[in-house]
């Protein structure tokens, strides 16, 4: 409890006061010193990220989440609420604009890739269905599928007979990423799918000294 306590006091008193004493000092807000201190990349936009989400304004919180084709309006906003003259800064409104295109991008990224994972799979979808198929081809091309629902699924990695059961975890997105390895890294795929279907072989194949200390083994 003390120690939120100074952590709260640190974040809404002590960390602000130091901000202002350091704006009065350099003349400069701190999305600017972030921009002018740093070089283009992850850094700067990672530093942008968090002075925006700890602000006190509403509207540098609620930039994070705007739609890319408001963020040009966005930082004309921003920077007539932190009083920055664009003409004598024109710089500085090129470089939020482009880490903000950044930030917006990967969260909306991050939120597709989570609505795809919770999406489960349905057999009675043909999308679905045919991203299946196309699996099992890339994967055993020179071996038929006997049926939806057949052993033959486990030669390729799953538990049953009904592959559908394992996309709870990952839904779709497990689907989509095991096609996408198949499809553009075909070579590593199949050898992948042969060393798991060969585990004698593979453990003959260790150093002698990995077989005889299997537990001090790396990996």
């Amino acid at each position: 409890v003390v120690t939120r306590f100074f952590v709260f006091l640190y974040c809404k008193c002590l960390w602000r006061g130091l901000k202002f004493v350091v704006r009065r000092f350099t003349g400069r807000c701190e999305l600017q010193r972030i921009c002018y201190n740093n070089k283009p990349g992850a850094r700067r936009t990672l530093k942008i990220e968090s002075s925006m989400r700890y602000s006190k304004y509403e509207l540098l919180q609620s930039a994070l989440g705007v739609h890319p084709d408001k963020v040009e309006k966005t930082i004309d906003d921003i920077m007539a609420l932190k009083k920055i003259n664009p003409d004598t800064n024109p710089q500085l409104g090129i470089s939020l604009q482009a880490s903000l295109l950044q930030i917006v991008g990967y969260r909306s990224l991050m939120a597709a890739v989570e609505k795809l994972r919770r999406e489960p799979y349905d057999c009675e979808n043909a999308e679905h269905e045919n991203m299946l198929m196309k699996l099992w081809k890339e994967l055993r091309p020179d071996t038929p599928l006997t049926g939806r629902i057949s052993k033959q699924w486990c030669e390729i990695g799953f538990q049953g007979n009904d592959p559908k059961t394992d996309f709870r975890g990952m839904g779709l997105l497990g689907l989509q990423n095991l096609l996408y390895f198949a499809e553009h890294d075909k070579p590593t795929a199949l050898q992948m799918l042969q060393d798991s279907l060969q585990p004698k072989h593979n453990e003959l194949n260790k150093p002698d000294w990995e077989q005889k200390n299997p537990d001090k083994a790396i990996g």
